[in-house]
């Protein structure tokens, strides 16, 4: 399953508003960031995110169907991202008898939700696949505790052991002149500079773009873009077991 930014793609939604609240963090041993409403609460962790939906069979379904569509709002009815979570690349299970927590198996994967979430003005919790919601929380104030979080579990706390891939994706491949690439998405970024590229171990600053040439459909696997400050550009792919990157007119699989 695919992370892909949209153009303005109105969304029908079975629940027609945010629930409002506040956004809190809480540091400590494992250093959270939560909204707490009436009925449902979402939290935010080092690697994971735990979700308790206004009903306890609500939680039953999303284990059962293992995912979980976590889609980006910038205001009350146009989507502007999603992030299908689900077997390919998560762990989704409920714990302490309710709350559904969904483990993130890639770093980026989990840096592009907490982008996104800090970046809109609500995020919707829905049936993967359909546009039936779970919740939907207001997102206004968490970039700071967005903040707070990413700055706790990088520093030497237990959850952000687990937080950071032990290896990243090496690409392999090229024409004439092979090449090994990699990037980092950083968690905290430098100005607009917010990923590193690495090819044949020279690394260089790079900018993150989640859109693809502002077509509102990205092609099937789309990541992300990273735009070197040399002004060169490196698509990278993700679909089903495939992970690979375009750089020039070459592409580069896997090879780690």
């Amino acid at each position: 399953m695919k992370n892909r930014i949209l153009g303005s793609v109105a969304l029908v939604l079975t629940v027609s508003s945010p629930a409002f609240a506040d956004w809190a963090f809480s540091s400590g041993t494992t250093p959270n960031a939560f909204i707490q409403t009436n009925n449902s609460t979402l939290e935010l962790q080092c690697d994971r995110i735990r979700f308790a939906p206004a009903g306890y069979e609500d939680s039953q379904d999303i284990v059962a169907k293992q995912g979980l569509s976590i889609r980006f709002m910038k205001n009350g009815t146009t989507e502007v991202g999603a992030f299908q979570a689900g077997q390919e690349n998560a762990d989704i299970q409920i714990v302490d008898n309710y709350p559904v927590e969904v483990v993130f198996r890639n770093a980026a994967d989990y840096s592009f939700v907490l982008d996104q979430i800090a970046a809109n003005a609500s995020v919707n919790l829905s049936m993967i696949d359909q546009d039936i919601t779970y919740g939907i929380f207001d997102l206004k104030g968490s970039g700071a505790v967005i903040k707070s979080l990413r700055s706790a579990c990088s520093g030497g706390t237990q959850s952000a052991a687990q937080y950071e891939a032990p290896e990243g994706v090496v690409y392999c491949g090229g024409g004439g002149v092979k090449r090994q690439i990699e990037y980092l998405i950083l968690d905290n970024p430098e100005g607009e500079w917010d990923a590193r590229v690495t090819v044949n171990g020279e690394t260089t600053k790079a900018m993150t773009a989640y859109s693809y040439f502002g077509n509102s459909e990205p092609p099937e696997g789309f990541l992300v873009a990273l735009l070197r400050e040399d002004r060169s550009e490196f698509l990278v792919f993700r679909d089903g077991g495939e992970n690979w990157l375009e750089f020039g007119d070459y592409r580069y699989d896997q090879c780690n």
